[in-house]
C-alpha cells in the first residue's frame, strides 16, 4: 500500500482509480463494508483503490475546546488500512485553504484534475467542501459531467443501530469492550511504546507494562489484562 501525503505528491501515475473519502476512524464494519465495495470495483475495473482521508480530521480543525478522542492513530489506521486491499492512501492536510475549497474544487482538484477518479464510493450521509455544501445528488451531477460513477453505500447497521465511530467512542467510555468489538469486528486495541511505571508489578505477582500512546486524549484508560 502506498502513502501520498498531500496533493502536491500526485503525478500522472496515479491518473486513474476508485476512490472513497472519509475519516475512517477505527476502521469499522461500516468503514469495511466500503472498502469491500471498493475493492470489488477495483478488481472489475482493473484500476488501483485509493481511500482519500485527512490530518488533522475535519472535526478536530473546526471544534475549539475539547474534542473526541481518536479510535485510531494515523498509523495505526494505515495499518488497519492495509487489510482491505487499498492499494492508496492520499492524505490531505486539514489546513484553512483546504477548508476554503468549495465542493465544486475540491471535486475539480482532487478528484478529476488530481487523481482521475473513475469510480466513487461515499457513506449515504457524505458531506463535503466549504459549509458543507457538497453532498451525494452533487456528486452524482458533477459524474455524469466527467464520466465517473458515484455510488452511496446504505448505513451499515446491527440490530437496527447504525455502526459509528461515536458510537464505538460510546461504548468504550462506558467500559463495554464487548460491545466495541461487535461494531469494530475485532478486538479494539492501541499501540504506543512501553513506558516506566510505579513498578506495581512487582508487588501484584504479575508483570505490567505501561503504555506511552503518543495521544493527546484517548477512549479508554484503566487497567486491562
Amino acid at each position: 500500500m502506498q502513502f501520498i501525503r498531500g496533493l502536491h505528491n500526485i503525478t500522472s501515475i496515479h491518473h486513474g482509480c476508485v476512490a472513497t473519502i472519509g475519516n475512517f476512524d477505527g476502521v469499522h464494519l461500516g468503514h469495511q463494508a466500503v472498502l469491500g465495495e471498493l475493492a470489488e470495483k477495483g478488481n472489475e475495473m482493473g484500476l488501483p483503490t485509493v481511500v482519500i482521508t485527512f490530518e488533522p480530521q475535519p472535526q478536530e480543525y473546526f471544534i475549539h475546546g475539547v474534542i473526541p478522542p481518536r479510535l485510531t492513530r494515523l498509523r495505526e489506521k494505515l495499518k488497519a488500512l492495509m487489510r482491505f486491499s487499498v492499494d492508496r492512501v492520499l492524505c490531505l492536510s486539514f489546513n484553512p485553504k483546504l477548508a476554503a475549497l468549495s465542493a465544486e474544487e475540491f471535486v475539480q482538484k482532487v478528484l478529476i484534475d488530481g487523481l482521475g477518479v473513475k469510480y466513487l464510493v461515499v457513506g449515504d450521509d457524505f458531506h463535503f467542501g466549504c459549509n458543507r455544501s457538497g453532498n451525494f445528488e452533487m456528486l452524482k451531477q458533477v459524474g455524469k459531467q466527467h464520466q465517473f460513477e458515484v455510488v452511496n453505500m446504505h448505513t451499515f447497521g446491527i440490530s437496527g443501530d447504525r455502526v459509528s465511530s461515536t458510537r464505538i467512542r460510546q461504548a468504550l467510555q462506558a467500559g463495554d469492550l464487548q460491545q466495541a468489538e461487535q461494531l469494530l469486528g475485532r478486538p479494539y486495541r492501541m499501540s504506543g511504546r512501553v513506558a516506566h511505571g510505579n513498578k506495581l508489578g512487582r508487588t501484584i505477582g504479575f508483570p505490567t507494562a505501561n503504555l506511552f500512546l503518543h495521544r493527546k486524549k484517548t477512549p479508554v484508560d484503566g487497567v486491562y489484562a
